[in-house]
């Protein structure tokens, strides 16, 4: 069998995977850095999330759509999705933030429980009618809404007066929150009509 080198989107899709773990590892254990604490892991995941927003693009334009592109792709997605949730979580109880933790907790079990829900939709939707899911309007606001509110999270406690009340990390984790749960019923809605239960 022949092997060839990953094109441009693999490749940013595949950087985007090796890129969760340093973002995981810039979070917990830079935590106690002033500053830079902070601000490197919102790099780290700002970058991880360009490549997200490239790779799809690039493939679609240049024609670059791989098995293996449809492989990586959502593997990569979820991983960094799932990963930066428990990470967060995990960070904010390690620097006392327990009151915080105690409401994002919640925002994580709706993602988690969504991410898991419209996964496997897509795939018993197209196991029983060979139709693909494709991403929503809503779903596209929403994976925006995480990537700003995970962004938001990790730099609030630089921010002069949200450090102290936190008004910005509640307000985009009602936000993330709203929009993955809604975006999950609009997928239910659109595609559950084509489940056959007898199947």
């Amino acid at each position: 069998m022949k092997k060839t080198a990953l094109n441009l989107p693999n490749t940013l899709s595949f950087i985007r995977v090796l890129l969760v773990p340093v973002f995981v590892a810039a979070l917990l254990f830079m935590r106690d850095i002033p500053l830079w604490g902070m601000i490197v892991p919102a790099i780290i995941y700002v970058i991880t999330g360009l490549t997200d927003m490239l790779d799809g693009k690039i493939a679609r334009k240049y024609n670059l759509i791989t098995d293996f592109g449809k492989f990586i792709d959502p593997l990569a997605d979820k991983f960094m999705v799932l990963s930066s949730m428990i990470a967060i979580l995990v960070w904010m109880i390690l620097r006392g933030e327990v009151t915080l933790a105690l409401i994002f907790v919640w925002v994580v079990l709706i993602i988690l429980l969504r991410e898991l829900g419209v996964t496997s939709l897509r795939l018993v939707v197209a196991g029983n009618s060979g139709i693909v899911v494709a991403a929503s309007l809503l779903g596209k606001i929403k994976t925006v809404s995480q990537m700003v509110g995970t962004v938001v999270l990790i730099i609030e406690p630089i921010i002069p007066f949200f450090c102290d009340n936190h008004i910005l990390s509640y307000a985009f984790m009602a936000v993330m929150a709203f929009t993955t749960l809604f975006s999950g019923l609009d997928y239910l809605k659109a595609y559950l009509p084509h489940i056959d239960t007898n199947k």
